[in-house]
Protein backbone atom coordinates (compact mmCIF):
# COMPACT_ATOMS: atom_id res chain seq x y z
CA UNK A 1 0.00 0.00 0.00
CA UNK A 2 2.68 2.36 1.02
CA UNK A 3 4.50 2.30 -2.39
CA UNK A 4 1.32 2.37 -4.57
CA UNK A 5 1.01 5.56 -2.38
CA UNK A 6 4.34 6.67 -3.29
CA UNK A 7 4.17 5.92 -7.26
CA UNK A 8 0.69 7.63 -7.26
CA UNK A 9 2.16 11.03 -5.52
CA UNK A 10 5.32 10.68 -7.61
CA UNK A 11 2.76 10.48 -10.93
CA UNK A 12 1.48 13.94 -9.64
CA UNK A 13 4.50 15.97 -10.24
CA UNK A 14 6.18 13.86 -12.97
CA UNK A 15 2.68 15.19 -15.43
CA UNK A 16 1.60 17.99 -13.74
CA UNK A 17 4.15 21.08 -13.95
CA UNK A 18 1.86 23.35 -11.55
CA UNK A 19 2.55 20.68 -8.82
CA UNK A 20 5.37 22.60 -6.15
CA UNK A 21 5.61 20.45 -3.16
CA UNK A 22 3.85 17.41 -1.46
CA UNK A 23 1.76 19.40 0.86
CA UNK A 24 -0.02 21.23 -1.57
CA UNK A 25 -0.45 17.85 -3.35
CA UNK A 26 -1.31 16.09 -0.48
CA UNK A 27 -3.85 18.91 0.68
CA UNK A 28 -5.14 20.12 -3.05
CA UNK A 29 -5.31 17.48 -5.69
CA UNK A 30 -8.96 16.14 -5.69
CA UNK A 31 -7.88 13.42 -8.20
CA UNK A 32 -5.05 12.33 -5.41
CA UNK A 33 -7.83 12.28 -3.00
CA UNK A 34 -9.69 10.18 -4.69
CA UNK A 35 -7.41 7.19 -5.63
CA UNK A 36 -6.59 7.32 -1.71
CA UNK A 37 -10.53 6.90 -0.93
CA UNK A 38 -11.00 4.49 -3.40
CA UNK A 39 -8.24 2.56 -2.42
CA UNK A 40 -9.98 1.76 1.41
CA UNK A 41 -12.85 1.13 -0.63
CA UNK A 42 -11.87 -1.54 -3.10
CA UNK A 43 -9.64 -3.13 0.26
CA UNK A 44 -13.23 -3.28 1.86
CA UNK A 45 -15.19 -4.42 -1.19
CA UNK A 46 -13.18 -7.01 -1.70
CA UNK A 47 -13.26 -8.04 1.64
CA UNK A 48 -16.92 -9.15 1.05
CA UNK A 49 -18.66 -5.48 2.25
CA UNK A 50 -21.04 -3.51 0.15
CA UNK A 51 -22.46 -0.76 2.49
CA UNK A 52 -19.55 0.65 3.64
CA UNK A 53 -17.07 0.40 0.83
CA UNK A 54 -20.05 2.02 -1.23
CA UNK A 55 -20.59 5.06 1.55
CA UNK A 56 -16.96 5.72 0.70
CA UNK A 57 -17.60 5.66 -2.65
CA UNK A 58 -20.29 8.27 -1.76
CA UNK A 59 -18.45 10.34 0.38
CA UNK A 60 -15.15 10.07 -1.97
CA UNK A 61 -17.94 11.83 -4.88
CA UNK A 62 -19.09 14.47 -2.80
CA UNK A 63 -15.51 15.49 -1.69
CA UNK A 64 -13.46 15.16 -4.68
CA UNK A 65 -16.34 15.50 -7.98
CA UNK A 66 -15.12 11.97 -9.08
CA UNK A 67 -17.62 8.69 -8.50
CA UNK A 68 -15.47 5.72 -8.58
CA UNK A 69 -17.24 2.39 -7.93
CA UNK A 70 -15.26 0.72 -4.78
CA UNK A 71 -15.30 -2.65 -7.06
CA UNK A 72 -12.97 -1.19 -9.91
CA UNK A 73 -9.12 -1.77 -9.76
CA UNK A 74 -6.60 0.61 -10.18
CA UNK A 75 -2.77 0.06 -10.64
CA UNK A 76 -0.15 2.03 -9.11
CA UNK A 77 1.15 6.03 -10.79
CA UNK A 78 -2.23 6.51 -11.99
CA UNK A 79 -2.79 10.45 -12.06
CA UNK A 80 -6.23 11.92 -12.29
CA UNK A 81 -5.73 15.32 -13.38
CA UNK A 82 -8.47 18.03 -11.51
CA UNK A 83 -11.07 15.30 -12.43
CA UNK A 84 -14.23 16.59 -12.16
CA UNK A 85 -17.29 14.58 -13.57
CA UNK A 86 -14.98 11.77 -13.86
CA UNK A 87 -17.49 8.42 -14.16
CA UNK A 88 -15.66 4.74 -13.42
CA UNK A 89 -17.65 1.63 -13.35
CA UNK A 90 -17.23 -1.27 -11.08
CA UNK A 91 -15.59 -3.77 -13.09
CA UNK A 92 -13.49 -1.10 -14.52
CA UNK A 93 -9.42 -1.79 -14.50
CA UNK A 94 -7.11 0.60 -14.85
CA UNK A 95 -3.35 -0.20 -15.20
CA UNK A 96 -0.14 1.27 -14.23
CA UNK A 97 0.82 4.75 -15.14
CA UNK A 98 -2.94 5.81 -16.46
CA UNK A 99 -3.13 9.46 -17.39
CA UNK A 100 -7.40 10.23 -16.72
CA UNK A 101 -8.32 14.06 -17.70
CA UNK A 102 -11.61 15.88 -16.10
CA UNK A 103 -14.78 14.37 -17.65
CA UNK A 104 -14.09 10.97 -18.76
CA UNK A 105 -16.19 7.83 -18.63
CA UNK A 106 -15.20 4.59 -17.99
CA UNK A 107 -18.93 3.01 -18.52
CA UNK A 108 -21.08 -0.23 -19.06
CA UNK A 109 -23.04 -0.91 -21.88
CA UNK A 110 -26.71 -2.63 -21.57
CA UNK A 111 -27.54 -4.56 -18.15
CA UNK A 112 -25.83 -7.60 -18.25
CA UNK A 113 -24.06 -9.27 -15.03
CA UNK A 114 -20.04 -9.84 -15.28
CA UNK A 115 -17.30 -8.01 -17.05
CA UNK A 116 -18.80 -4.80 -18.68
CA UNK A 117 -16.55 -2.04 -18.44
CA UNK A 118 -13.20 -1.44 -20.11
CA UNK A 119 -9.75 -2.67 -19.43
CA UNK A 120 -7.74 0.01 -19.68
CA UNK A 121 -3.72 -0.78 -20.02
CA UNK A 122 -0.19 0.48 -18.82
CA UNK A 123 0.37 4.33 -19.54
CA UNK A 124 -2.73 4.58 -21.41
CA UNK A 125 -3.87 8.64 -21.67
CA UNK A 126 -7.43 9.64 -22.08
CA UNK A 127 -8.42 13.14 -23.08
CA UNK A 128 -11.25 15.50 -21.28
CA UNK A 129 -14.82 14.64 -21.77
CA UNK A 130 -13.67 11.10 -23.48
CA UNK A 131 -16.13 8.13 -23.40
CA UNK A 132 -15.04 4.57 -23.05
CA UNK A 133 -17.65 2.27 -22.78
CA UNK A 134 -18.47 -1.60 -23.05
CA UNK A 135 -15.99 -4.38 -22.18
CA UNK A 136 -13.35 -3.69 -24.32
CA UNK A 137 -9.39 -3.44 -24.01
CA UNK A 138 -7.62 -0.33 -24.38
CA UNK A 139 -4.09 -1.09 -24.91
CA UNK A 140 -0.62 -0.20 -23.66
CA UNK A 141 0.34 3.47 -24.67
CA UNK A 142 -2.75 4.26 -26.23
CA UNK A 143 -3.88 7.73 -26.89
CA UNK A 144 -7.86 8.55 -26.29
CA UNK A 145 -8.99 12.17 -27.86
CA UNK A 146 -10.54 14.32 -25.61
CA UNK A 147 -14.19 13.94 -26.50
CA UNK A 148 -13.64 10.54 -28.10
CA UNK A 149 -16.49 8.59 -27.66
CA UNK A 150 -14.86 4.66 -27.94
CA UNK A 151 -16.77 1.52 -28.53
CA UNK A 152 -14.11 -0.90 -29.66
CA UNK A 153 -11.23 -2.48 -28.73
CA UNK A 154 -8.19 -0.31 -29.17
CA UNK A 155 -4.49 -1.85 -29.99
CA UNK A 156 -1.36 -1.05 -28.20
CA UNK A 157 0.54 2.65 -29.22
CA UNK A 158 -3.08 3.80 -30.92
CA UNK A 159 -4.22 7.36 -31.28
CA UNK A 160 -7.93 7.68 -31.45
CA UNK A 161 -10.25 10.52 -32.10
CA UNK A 162 -13.92 11.45 -33.01
CA UNK A 163 -17.58 9.95 -32.49
CA UNK A 164 -17.59 7.14 -32.97
CA UNK A 165 -13.58 6.85 -32.84
CA UNK A 166 -11.24 6.44 -35.04
CA UNK A 167 -7.78 5.04 -34.71
CA UNK A 168 -5.41 7.55 -37.13
CA UNK A 169 -2.21 6.42 -35.42
CA UNK A 170 -0.61 3.26 -35.04
CA UNK A 171 2.84 1.35 -35.01
CA UNK A 172 3.30 3.05 -37.80
CA UNK A 173 4.29 6.39 -36.20
CA UNK A 174 5.52 6.03 -32.71
CA UNK A 175 3.20 6.84 -29.54
CA UNK A 176 5.06 7.53 -26.25
CA UNK A 177 3.16 5.76 -23.31
CA UNK A 178 3.20 8.88 -21.63
CA UNK A 179 2.11 11.66 -24.07
CA UNK A 180 0.40 14.21 -22.35
CA UNK A 181 -1.11 15.81 -25.59
CA UNK A 182 -4.66 14.83 -26.03
CA UNK A 183 -5.27 17.62 -27.74
CA UNK A 184 -3.06 17.88 -30.41
CA UNK A 185 -3.43 14.98 -32.03
CA UNK A 186 -4.88 14.13 -36.07
CA UNK A 187 -8.36 15.18 -37.75
CA UNK A 188 -9.08 12.66 -39.80
CA UNK A 189 -12.28 14.45 -41.19
CA UNK A 190 -9.55 17.13 -42.13
CA UNK A 191 -7.59 15.13 -44.15
CA UNK A 192 -10.62 13.72 -46.64
CA UNK A 193 -12.17 16.77 -46.71
CA UNK A 194 -9.02 18.26 -48.27
CA UNK A 195 -8.76 15.11 -50.41
CA UNK A 196 -12.03 15.47 -51.75
CA UNK A 197 -11.52 19.53 -52.39
CA UNK A 198 -8.59 18.47 -54.88
CA UNK A 199 -10.64 16.05 -56.55
CA UNK A 200 -13.22 18.74 -56.86
CA UNK A 201 -10.72 21.35 -58.01
CA UNK A 202 -9.01 19.29 -60.48
CA UNK A 203 -12.19 17.95 -62.31
CA UNK A 204 -13.35 21.56 -62.44
CA UNK A 205 -10.23 22.42 -64.37
CA UNK A 206 -10.64 19.60 -66.67
CA UNK A 207 -14.18 20.38 -67.17
CA UNK A 208 -13.30 24.29 -68.16
CA UNK A 209 -10.61 22.88 -70.19
CA UNK A 210 -13.21 20.62 -71.63
CA UNK A 211 -15.37 23.83 -72.59
CA UNK A 212 -12.68 25.89 -73.87
CA UNK A 213 -11.62 23.32 -76.54
CA UNK A 214 -15.33 22.54 -77.86
CA UNK A 215 -16.51 26.61 -77.98
CA UNK A 216 -12.76 27.30 -79.65
CA UNK A 217 -13.94 24.83 -82.10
Amino acid sequence: MYTTFKKDLQAVFQRDPAARNILEVLLCYPGFHALLLHRIAHFLFNLGLVTLPRFISHVNRLLTGIEIHPGASFGSGVFIDHGMGVVIGETAEIGDNVTIYQGVTLGGTGKEKGKRHPTIKEGVVIGAGAKVLGAMEIGKGARIGAGSVVLKPVPDGATVVGVPGRVVLHKGQKVPSINLNHVDIPDPLSGILEDLQKQIDELRYQLQKKEKQISSD
